[in-house]
Parts: C-alpha cells; sequence; structure tokens
C-alpha cells in the first residue's frame, strides 16, 4: 500500500509526513516485517523519491521475534546501519557481521559484492533498524564491516557523529557524506552547520515533535529535506525526540 502524499513545504525544508512515507509489510524467513521506505526500494517506485544526493536508500524497518531476512546479493553500495530497538545481527555468507544494541552503528562496504542478511537475534522481542544506501566515491572496493558501539550518554543533547571522514571515532565511509545521532531532551536543542552545495535529510524515529529553526515542525516518523540551510537548529518540542541527520552534497 501506499498513502496519499502529504508534504508540504517551508521556505527551502521540505516536510514529510508520517502518512506520506511508503509502509511495507511482507513475510520473511520466520517471520514478518513492517517496513518505512523513504526513496524507490523494491517494489515501491516513486520517480519524486528516488534519492537524496548520494542517499539511495533510507529504510525503517521492523522485524518479529527471530524473523531473518534470509541471504541476498548486493553490489557498489556503501551501507549504515542503526539499532532502534532490540538486537540486530548483520550476517554475510560466512556467517560473520556482527551484532548491534540500541544506539549502536555499523558501516559496510559491500563494494565488489557481498551476499548479507539481517537478523532479529531476539526470539521474544521484536527489532528496529534504519538502513541507509549511499553510492560509493569509487567502484570495485573490497568489501569490509565495522561497528560502533554508543552509550546513551554520548548522543544526550547533542549531534552524535556515527559515520564522517573528519571526525575522530566515527566510522569512515566512501563517500563524502556524514551521520549524525541525537537524543533531545525536550525544550532542548542542537545546532548543524551547513556547507555551500550540501544538504540534510532529518529523521524523527521518536518522540517530539521537532521545531527547525524555530519554524518547522516534523512530527515523530516524519522526515526533512532541508537544502541550502548555512545553519539548522533543532529543538525538541513537548517531549524528547530521537533523531537521525544525514549531511550530503547535492
Amino acid at each position: 500500500m501506499i498513502s496519499v502524499r502529504m508534504y508540504f513545504q517551508t521556505g527551502m525544508i521540505k516536510v514529510r509526513s508520517p502518512d506520506s512515507i511508503y509502509q511495507a509489510r511482507g513475510d520473511i524467513e520466520h517471520g514478518a516485517f513492517y517496513g518505512r521506505w523513504h526513496f524507490s526500494f523494491g517494489g515501491y517506485y516513486d520517480p519524486e523519491y528516488m534519492q537524496f544526493g548520494p542517499l539511495r536508500v533510507f529504510n525503517d524497518d521492523t522485524l518479529s521475534p527471530g524473523a531473518v531476512w534470509p541471504l541476498h546479493y548486493h553490489e557498489e553500495i556503501e551501507v549504515v546501519t542503526y539499532c532502534a530497538e532490540g538486537v540486530f545481527r548483520h550476517a554475510d555468507q560466512h556467517g560473520e557481521g556482527g551484532l548491534l544494541r540500541k544506539g549502536w552503528v555499523q558501516h559496510t562496504t559491500v563494494g565488489s559484492g557481498m551476499y548479507h542478511s539481517e537478523i532479529n537475534a531476539s526470539q521474544t522481542e521484536p527489532m528496529r533498524f534504519i538502513q541507509m544506501w549511499f553510492l560509493p566515491a569509487k567502484p570495485g572496493l573490497k568489501p569490509s564491516t565495522e561497528q560502533k558501539t554508543v552509550g546513551p550518554e554520548e548522543r544526550a543533547d547533542r549531534l552524535l557523529p556515527l559515520i564522517s571522514n573528519s571526525v575522530r571515532g566515527a566510522l569512515r565511509i566512501c563517500q563524502d557524506v556524514a551521520v549524525f545521532s541525537s537524543h533531545l531532551s525536550n525544550g532542548r536543542s542542537v545546532t548543524h552547520m551547513g556547507r555551500s552545495g550540501r544538504g540534510a535529510y532529518l529523521y524523527v524515529l521518536q518522540g517530539g515533535p521537532v521545531v527547525l529553526n524555530g519554524r518547522t515542525r516534523v512530527p515523530a516518523l516524519g522526515a526533512a529535506m532541508i537544502p541550502a540551510e548555512p545553519e539548522l537548529t533543532i529543538q525538541a518540542q513537548g517531549d524528547s525526540a530521537e533523531i537521525l541527520l544525514v549531511d550530503v552534497p547535492l
């Protein structure tokens, strides 16, 4: 199913309401999945939402207890996975890949090609993960995977760089992009400094709403496409808010 598109534009910021983001569901190995797919993916195609700069896929998927997205093949993508709830297990064709818990992040260079699967490592609780795909800066890279553990205090009321080629401690990626995480207390704000020729994609995973630059409201499970904002202030209102922000060249 796909809902009627419901977005509006305030200045240069385009807000996507939760109902405007494609909702998918289906059966997979040992269970089922429910997804919110922000850009065209699988059987979902919308020419208006193909990508945002090199950000090609932004999926918010929940797997039922014990469910497995079976081994499948990819090539020439940079994958970033963020665990939002539960325990995520990633496995390649050799059964290797690692575990992620809430707030942890993983980067995979698929490069010249690899088989992998996404697994709910819990038999009793659902697992929710955000997966982002970026077009790589160059082809034919050797496949690799690394991950980062993140404590809740590290992202409390600040924008924590999870993926960055310029910040020490962040995971590196073969593309000029950065991914930030934050858990904002009610009334608190953070500021992201933009650069010419770049934009940001913001997603409110839960809580909020958040208000951008004092004028644009983004609700829980809503998103915003933000080109050409030299300074972006994000404030949580009404409740604490968990957000992801992706900075990309446009």
